[in-house]
């Protein structure tokens, strides 16, 4: 199931809390990062693609 972009931006502020709080380790810092890396261009390409979508809408509702 696709994870709506809210659940993926929480998902990222997570990642990104996790390098300020009391579970950093650096030995683990270079995967978080390419995890959390990973995610945002995922709710980049969402955002545009939701983008997209709405101006398509816009456009067929100026048509009317």
């Amino acid at each position: 199931m696709k994870k709506a972009i809210n659940e993926k931006i929480s998902e990222l502020n997570e990642k990104v809390e996790w390098f300020y709080g009391e579970d950093f380790k650096l030995e683990d810092a270079g995967e978080k990062y390419k995890e959390a890396t990973k995610l945002a261009k995922e709710i980049e390409k969402d955002l545009e693609s939701l983008k997209n979508e709405i101006k398509i809408i816009e456009e067929d509702f100026s048509k009317e």
